[in-house]
């Protein structure tokens, strides 16, 4: 029998949801990553939601931005049906969420679409997107939205 206290599990949840979401970040920002780098990096989005369900203050924010990092995971990795059902997600979970998060979930529409050659999908979900800008009050938010969405490839016509 053990006299060690019992773990805290929801500061367990939200170590391992931060620290794989971040290490997704790494991973994405790695110009020539491996096959298993590739496939690590599924695998840490995945864990990462499931750590932040995994915590009482889960609502449909974290799940949002959980799922967008999922689907951004496979848009890089040009799998567009796994993008488009993840964007699909976020964009569900994001309805009524703040301009910056409804934003995102579109971003991740656009891209998702435009990986799938869905031009004209993708240019209606990028146009929703962009008209969110606006109504971004953190500067700093609204960049980053702005940046994500520039670099999403829409052909011309």
């Amino acid at each position: 029998m053990s006299d060690a206290p019992a773990p805290d599990f929801a500061v367990t949840h939200r170590h391992f949801a931060s620290t794989c979401f971040n290490q997704v970040w790494s991973l994405l920002d790695k110009t020539n990553r491996t096959p298993d780098e590739d496939r690590q990096m599924v695998l840490l989005a995945f864990a990462s939601l499931y750590h932040w369900t995994q915590r009482p203050e889960c609502a449909n924010q974290q799940l949002s931005v959980g799922y967008w990092q999922i689907s951004r995971v496979h848009a890089v990795l040009s799998l567009a049906d796994e993008a488009l059902r993840y964007a699909d997600i976020c964009n569900s979970l994001s309805q009524n969420l703040p301009p910056f998060y409804r934003g995102y979930a579109l971003e991740a529409v656009a891209r998702a679409t435009a990986l799938a050659g869905k031009i004209p999908q993708a240019r209606l979900a990028y146009g929703e997107a962009t008209g969110l800008l606006n109504e971004i009050a953190d500067a700093d938010e609204r960049h980053l939205l702005a940046q994500d969405l520039a670099s999403i490839a829409l052909p011309e016509n």
